[in-house]
């Protein structure tokens, strides 16, 4: 039966999290977001295409995934079919599933595996299991944004803090090495930001491209 109970959760968890948001929003206003833009679904690139009350909206839409996959699928499948669960094996649950939930939101099967990079999902599991490292990561992400204007330096720096967040504040030995595991896959599907960072080439928010030399010289 435990077994039962885990596999039903992991696959519960992995479908909320497969809902794919952000391109269900932008293909209701006619767009592929998978074709503008960067391509992500995420939150950060419907912000950029079709602006802030899609992007708030999808952004909450994914955390909301991530939380409901941890704080209510974990604890009604969970209890329901293993009522006899110890405290250990409820955290596992909740653990599962917000792995599940994250790579849910990540690998899309509703989209050929290929989904956001799971900030926003990731953001609602953290809330349902350590609401206190993500509150310090939220300071780190803030700190950076406000400084570079880079969502993804910012979005990476957080990861990176994520499992020494979680050990700071005293929690266990697997939650700590559930949140290492987290953090590198958030940088990991962060990858082509990384190389653009390095170049020079990633976009800011709220800071505009610079004309090209030929584009300014005719406008003068």
């Amino acid at each position: 039966m435990p077994i039962v109970a885990y596999i039903l959760v992991v696959l519960i968890a992995y479908l909320l999290g497969s809902i794919p948001t952000g391109f269900l929003v932008a293909q209701a206003r006619g767009v592929d977001i998978r074709n503008v833009g960067s391509g992500n679904i995420g939150a950060t690139n419907v912000f950029r295409i079709l602006g802030k009350t899609a992007g708030v909206f999808v952004l909450l839409a994914d955390a909301a995934k991530g939380w409901l996959a941890v704080f209510v699928m974990a604890k009604l499948v969970g209890g329901w079919l293993y009522p006899a669960a110890g405290p250990l094996a409820h955290e596992w649950f909740r653990l599962c599933a917000g792995i599940a939930a994250i790579l849910g939101h990540n690998y899309t099967c509703w989209l050929h595996f290929k989904g956001g990079k799971g900030i926003a999902t990731s953001a609602g599991v953290l809330v349902a299991l350590v609401w206190l490292p993500l509150l310090i990561i939220l300071g780190v992400w803030v700190v950076v944004f406000a400084a570079s204007r880079y969502v993804s330096l910012a979005s990476i720096c957080a990861s990176f803090v994520l499992p020494f967040a979680a050990w700071f504040t005293g929690k266990n030995l697997a939650t700590v090495i559930v949140m290492a595991s987290l953090a590198v896959l958030a940088i990991y599907k962060h990858k082509a930001n990384i190389q653009r960072l390095l170049k020079g080439t990633e976009n800011r928010i709220g800071v505009k491209k610079p004309l090209p030399s030929d584009a300014s010289n005719s406008t003068a």
